[in-house]
């Protein structure tokens, strides 16, 4: 399955009429960093969709530091940057693909096929001399109706009750001293949910910050049964979807996001949490 593109791929195909090409760039902790990015300078027709106004719902109790959106209010961004059923997205960022894949998993999740990630992100394109400017372009709206694909989104409740299943992988998408609860930069509690595996997401990528083949992606996941649910989480949400696109390149087909993740999961009190090394782990 095909969900990267690159530079040259994109280049050969910039101002085909089809194409809406999605500026996903964003920091943590400083909410005006994207919107200001793309501002200054983008590629050549890109729109801009903010992670945190656009592909996230306000905080709450719960679901996580970025709850997944309201569909309507999803469905309505994305007509008005003129995405429709028929439009190919192609979505990047300069953070590695992390929330370039946050758009990529959005759209899937409400039945839309035709959406890739574009590989090395804004910075190579930029040193590669391609088409960059800082033109704001004139949005035509368009219609985007949404086919919800339930089976690729899974809830905290449905998480615990599978917890210790034989027939369920759980990973864990994050930095191995934040999964093994050394330090929690982020969120409340330290830790992971009990049961899970560590694969950090970044591992995706591979020299030059380009993502890996197929191949690769296959290998760095060999030891998992693809017959076997796989449900994937990471902090927020966000940095889990890269590996449910890598899950997906190396043939993996029953993938499925946690999308409020350790954020949604310690929110409940009452949910259990495990520190140290997988295998090793202990309740704390």
């Amino acid at each position: 399955m095909n969900n990267i593109v690159s530079l040259k791929w994109l280049l050969a195909r910039l101002y085909e009429t089809d194409i809406v090409i999605v500026d996903c760039r964003f920091q943590l902790g400083k909410p005006d960093f994207g919107r200001e990015a793309y501002e200054a300078s983008h590629i050549a027709g890109a729109v801009y969709l903010d992670l945190e106004k656009d592909l996230s719902a306000p905080v709450d109790e719960h679901g996580g530091r970025h709850p997944l959106p309201d569909i309507t209010d999803l469905t309505i961004a994305l007509s008005k940057v003129g995405i429709s059923n028929e439009t190919r997205v192609i979505a990047y960022d300069d953070q590695g693909g992390a929330f370039a894949s946050r758009l990529w998993w959005l759209l899937k999740y409400l039945g839309h096929e035709q959406v890739f990630v574009l590989d090395e992100g804004f910075t190579a394109w930029q040193n590669a001399g391609f088409p960059v400017n800082a033109e704001q372009k004139v949005l035509v709206p368009s219609r985007f109706l949404a086919t919800v694909q339930h089976n690729m989104l899974v809830e905290m409740d449905e998480v615990k009750e599978k917890l210790g299943s034989e027939n369920m992988t759980l990973i864990d998408s994050r930095d191995g001293a934040r999964y093994r609860g050394e330090v929690e930069p982020l969120d409340k509690k330290a830790g992971h949910i009990p049961g899970a595996i560590n694969r950090l997401w970044s591992e995706a990528k591979g020299e030059g910050g380009r993502w890996k083949s197929a191949d690769e992606q296959a290998a760095r996941f060999e030891d998992l049964p693809k017959d076997r649910e796989t449900i994937v989480y990471c902090g927020s949400g966000v940095t889990a979807c890269p590996n449910v696109l890598a899950l997906q390149e190396a043939g993996f087909s029953n993938v499925r996001l946690y999308a409020g993740s350790w954020s949604d999961w310690i929110s409940y009190e009452e949910n259990p949490i495990e520190v140290g090394e997988e295998g090793n782990a202990s309740k704390a």
